[in-house]
């Protein structure tokens, strides 16, 4: 749905994802005492060579207790026992034996109903190109061709995850990040450094491209006045002062600014309360280079501000090597969110 410059997603995977119910009856009798909340399961997938094994690691070094290539019929065992103390990180690889998809995918719903929605699932991508590039240089064979090119195996494997890509919770796109920008998506996303749970992503895109996978908003600021067209901001980018100067001075710019701040300040809380860990939001604008940039900036600096965790990233504009690829950190710059 498209009003005022403002394209929204449907919330559906935010509240289902965390498992929302209202208006259950509560058993008679059940104890009603303040339970602990169940410990979260992020389970990590996606084509072999896309970068698992590092973000297994990764998660490993923020506290999860990390076990890869774990076999599917394994896993509920894991909570068969004493209750975990440690948010727990499983890598599931397609080579493993007993894997299938279907029974990745009752895993998954099964985990979100014993962890109350506690449980993500993150799925690695990269482009075929990139990931044939990758195999040449380490001379491995791909698990899924053996005993043929690479490029085989990666068209099968690929197509193989097609469903569990369109089901996951969290999706990075690691064609164009090195294992350093991967860890920095992953702390964003997993890294509990401050008292403020919720990790609010923003990155600026062109519509020309797409949409980006795996975002939960979108707003579209095709309506401000161009920088495109003033021949000595062309070449320039929403990061420039002469960009952002020309940006302000669109009428619209304080309207639509105060629009977004109001429904991300009613929004940010609900979804917070309802135990949701990530929310990534994507601004566009034709190029990706110059409104999208500015908005995308100050929509940043006013959560930082409000005391939200904060990282934002400039999808077209990493694309062109002028920032860095992945999101990067807002500094806190004071403020209580909520």
């Amino acid at each position: 749905m498209w009003t005022h410059g403002i394209f929204l997603l449907p919330f559906y995977n935010i509240y289902a994802a965390v498992g929302a119910r209202t208006n259950v009856p509560e058993r008679e009798g059940k104890d009603m005492s303040p339970q602990p909340r169940p410990t979260r399961v992020v389970l990590v997938t996606g084509p072999s060579g896309a970068g698992r094994s590092t973000a297994i690691n990764v998660l490993e070094d923020l506290g999860f207790e990390a076990i890869d290539n774990i076999p599917l019929r394994m896993i509920p065992r894991l909570f068969e026992a004493e209750p975990l103390t440690h948010p727990l990180a499983l890598g599931i690889d397609v080579r493993n034996r007993d894997f299938s998809l279907a029974r990745l995918l009752e895993l998954h719903d099964s985990l979100l109903f014993q962890t109350e929605g506690n449980a993500t699932l993150l799925y690695l991508d990269c482009r075929p190109d990139v990931l044939l590039r990758r195999y040449s240089e380490t001379r491995r064979r791909h698990p899924l061709a053996q005993d043929e090119t690479p490029e085989i195996g990666i068209t099968r494997e690929i197509e193989l995850l097609r469903p569990v890509e369109r089901r996951a919770d969290i999706l990075i796109d690691t064609s164009h990040l090195s294992p350093h920008d991967l860890k920095g998506e992953l702390h964003q996303w997993f890294a509990d450094a401050t008292s403020q749970k919720l990790a609010v992503a923003l990155q600026s895109f062109s519509f020309k491209r797409g949409i980006p996978h795996g975002v939960d908003m979108v707003f579209d600021c095709r309506f401000l006045a161009n920088p495109h067209w003033e021949p000595t901001l062309r070449a320039k980018t929403g990061l420039d002062a002469e960009v952002q100067e020309f940006v302000a001075q669109d009428s619209r710019l304080p309207t639509f600014l105060t629009k977004i701040s109001d429904m991300l300040t009613f929004l940010l809380p609900e979804v917070d309360r309802e135990g949701k860990t990530h929310v990534s939001i994507a601004i566009g604008c034709t190029g990706g280079q110059h409104r999208s940039v500015v908005v995308t900036e100050q929509v940043a600096r006013t959560l930082a501000e409000q005391g939200w965790r904060v990282s934002i990233g400039h999808k077209e504009l990493a694309r062109r090597g002028i920032a860095p690829s992945g999101n990067t950190v807002v500094p806190d710059i004071g403020g209580t969110a909520e």
